[in-house]
């Protein structure tokens, strides 16, 4: 069920009225565990004994390890845990990535193989309640919180179906004590929730699927044939369909959870407004980049150890995140570019300590952050190196762009425009300022935007897949 289906529409206001009807809160907490399995189901039935089985043992192997007073048996479950979860991770999401490399470099020794056939289907959602399973058993070793939590509350915290095909990824510290205590949503909560759904569904329906993904998928398909600022409107129109789709994913996400009385973090904060690129994943994929600090970077070290250590563990949890998000090695480019990219500012910003509180250097440092973030969505987008080389080719040439390319151009440079106005407000700051009938008017205009741009090809939500 995509948040932009009528078929949602339906089980969210059929879950919602019931939430509205039942006062008790434990008959709550069930319906809406019940809801979250029955949406789940509706991607591949299947996969649900999946969602199931990891929950029971992460919660299983949770209090364990909390019960536990020997470092060496807590340290054990610990592992089971993390190799558990991984290794399910890597059979769906690595399983043909792996055969296929190893039957490359087989050719490239002489050697003939041919793997077995890899139709197995990646269950949606994995990554993200794989990754907030295992901040819970991680913070239950540290000994930062308790494993005390009956099992329908951190099944509940797991599968809540805001958030459990792509996020964001919520931290077990942060939801379990909202699940544990009687939640009543008041009226200003679940209008403020309506409210970023729709503007949720208009990033995701209007500018990301109807103004900025056509054009961004013709100039993939062939670079070639759209040059000069062609090219440039395909880059960046990926640039924005990537960032509204996943930004109205998460708005969505953030209002549907409010409107049942749970506060979820930002997952976004202007991130094309960012000056540097430790700035950019500041605000960009907030929820991911976060735990990938907290339960990667400083791990392996984090920024002590001296300056080699610090690049290496930036390049290594870069090149982590971006085999994150999928089995290719383009991924893994990604990741590496915005390992260097960080690498990089480290070292200017040891040379010139003040650049980036330079407020007269804030325009061009923006802009220049703003291309190269560009400049690494490529490999995230094109299927191969080839294309990406073809896509480079374009952009060095002489052409105008065709009307839809000179609109997804418009409409990118209205997204930096009001990214840069807000760059150190929110969205939260702005409406409390709108009046009743503003905000009104405001929905009113997103729900027509997303009605006028329905009936075409229904698009899931880019992260899905991840």
């Amino acid at each position: 069920m995509l948040f932009n289906s009528l078929t949602f529409l339906v089980f969210f206001a059929i879950v919602f009225v019931l939430f509205q009807l039942i006062r008790s809160w434990k008959p709550r907490k069930w319906l809406l565990l019940v809801a979250s399995y029955a949406f789940y189901a509706a991607w591949n039935p299947p996969y649900v004994f999946i969602l199931f089985a990891s929950t029971c043992l992460d919660w299983w192997l949770a209090r364990l390890i909390w019960r536990e007073e020997r470092t060496s048996r807590r340290r054990l479950w610990l592992v089971v845990s993390l190799v558990a979860n991984l290794s399910l991770l890597a059979f769906f999401k690595y399983g043909a990535f792996v055969l296929g490399n190893a039957q490359a470099a087989m050719a490239w020794l002489g050697a003939t193989y041919q793997p077995p056939l890899w139709n197995i289907v990646l269950p949606v959602g994995i990554s993200f309640y794989t990754f907030a399973s295992l901040s819970y058993t991680i913070d239950v070793y540290r000994k930062e919180i308790a494993a005390d939590t009956p099992w329908a509350d951190y099944a509940l915290f797991v599968a809540f179906f805001p958030h459990l095909v792509a996020g964001p990824i919520v931290r077990a510290r942060a939801l379990l004590p909202q699940i544990a205590r009687p939640t009543d949503p008041s009226r200003e909560q679940i209008g403020w929730g309506l409210t970023l759904v729709a503007i949720g569904l208009f990033c995701k329906s209007v500018l990301a699927d109807s103004l900025l993904a056509p054009v961004a998928d013709l100039f993939y398909a062939a670079p070639a044939a759209h040059p000069g600022l062609g090219a440039l409107a395909g880059i960046f129109a990926f640039s924005g369909q990537i960032y509204f789709d996943f930004g109205g994913y998460s708005l969505c996400a953030i209002g549907l959870a409010m409107c049942f009385g749970f506060a979820f973090p930002d997952n976004f904060r202007f991130p094309y407004a960012a000056r540097g690129f430790s700035d950019f994943w500041r605000r960009w994929h907030i929820s991911l980049s976060t735990w990938l600090r907290d339960y990667l970077y400083i791990p392996l070290g984090g920024n002590r150890g001296g300056e080699w250590r610090t690049c290496r563990n930036l390049m290594l949890t870069m090149l982590l995140g971006g085999l994150w998000h999928g089995a290719s090695w383009m991924f893994v480019l990604w990741g590496a570019l915005h390992g260097g990219f960080l690498v990089v500012e480290r070292i200017v910003r040891r040379m010139r300590p003040g650049l980036f509180t330079d407020t007269g250097a804030a325009p061009v440092l923006t802009c220049l952050t703003f291309l190269a973030v560009c400049l690494a969505w490529i490999p995230f987008r094109a299927p191969d190196l080839a294309t990406c080389v073809a896509v480079l080719r374009s952009a060095f040439q002489l052409a105008l762009p065709s009307n839809d390319e000179a609109i997804a151009l418009i409409v990118m440079v209205a997204a930096l425009a009001w990214q840069w106005r807000m760059r150190d407000r929110s969205l939260e700051d702005v409406a409390s300022g709108w009046s009743e009938g503003l905000r009104g008017m405001v929905v009113a205009a997103c729900l027509v935007g997303v009605f006028m741009s329905s009936g075409g090809d229904s698009r899931a939500f880019i992260y899905f897949q991840f």
